[in-house]
């Protein structure tokens, strides 16, 4: 004779034991599972289920993809062009809230992936004139910790860009002679700053299951990169036609600026100094349009998908 699961009486023909008033099936699950599974009714699935999903980058259920497709198109380079003209307007203004930091935390990142510990500043990047083997060991275990963590949730650009990472730091602390780090260094306030900045831009466009689209934090990401951007681009696109626009001298408290010490201590020329720049900051360009081009493509998928 079959008994009820919760106080051992005779079943009765109801779904609900007529002695303890427990339900049949969720007493058995907690007596073999030690809990009991919510059943949801098919309907509520359906209709759950309405909200279109932007699958490829997060898996994350956007609840207006006609206006999240307004934004993709609208609101990067309408973001980037008022960049520009807060150059135009307050370019001291932009160089020493946006510019710098970025600038300064471009050096840091270029010496951790060369080897060196760097401690970021306002004005000026403290590094250890020496390489070590603590900061590239825990660079390197870092990268390889979030690589793990986006491979469990799925995430293969997250994947690829932490094996891309690794690879680099690799390059730059074993491949890299000591001297061509510290000029990498050099060379990375506004090389690196440009690569950080568009890395921001970009930014936008992921991390719709995180706080970073909830909320107005990835506006403001999109509006540090584009303004560090404009920053730090201008210099060496006036550059091309005025070569009185680099700045060439001396920075009190830190010494030769940049672009000194790559022309009087690594010997680069002035034209190649200039076209290095450019060249990077086109592709950091070409980068962010290629992110905002993906976003569009999987909003209108997902506005396409839409029941």
């Amino acid at each position: 004779m079959e008994t009820c699961a919760w106080c051992s009486a005779p079943r009765g023909d109801g779904a609900k034991c007529p002695r303890c008033g427990a339900d049949y099936a969720k007493a058995e699950q907690i007596r073999k599972q030690g809990k009991a599974v919510a059943v949801v009714p098919e309907a509520v699935a359906v209709e759950a289920a309405v909200p279109a999903v932007i699958v490829g980058l997060e898996d994350r259920v956007v609840e207006d993809p006609a206006r999240e497709l307004k934004i993709t198109l609208i609101a990067p380079p309408a973001m980037l062009a008022l960049g520009v003209l807060f150059h135009f307007l307050l370019p001291g203004a932009q160089r020493i809230f946006f510019g710098m930091p970025v600038h300064e935390l471009g050096h840091a990142a270029t010496a951790w992936l060369c080897g060196f510990f760097a401690i970021p500043t306002l004005w000026k990047t403290l590094m250890w004139e020496e390489r070590g083997f603590a900061a590239p060991l825990a660079l390197a275990g870092l990268l390889a910790y979030l690589a793990v963590r986006a491979w469990r949730a799925d995430k293969p650009l997250f994947v690829a860009f932490c094996a891309a990472a690794l690879a680099v730091q690799g390059i730059g602390t074993l491949g890299a002679s000591e001297r061509t780090a510290q000029m990498l260094v050099t060379f990375g306030g506004d090389g690196m700053g440009m690569v950080l900045a568009a890395a921001l831009m970009a930014s936008f466009f992921f991390g719709k299951d995180t706080q970073l689209y909830k909320g107005w934090t990835r506006w403001g990401l999109l509006a540090i990169g584009a303004a560090a951007f404009s920053d730090m681009s201008a210099t060496w696109l006036r550059a091309l036609r005025d070569r009185n626009a680099i700045p060439f001298g001396e920075i009190e408290g830190v010494g030769g600026s940049d672009p000194t010490r790559l022309v009087d201590e690594y010997g680069w020329d002035i034209r190649t100094l200039v076209n290095r720049y450019v060249t990077l900051g086109v592709f950091c360009l070409l980068a962010v349009a290629a992110a905002t081009i993906l976003g569009i493509v999987k909003t209108r998928r997902a506005l396409e998908d839409r029941p």
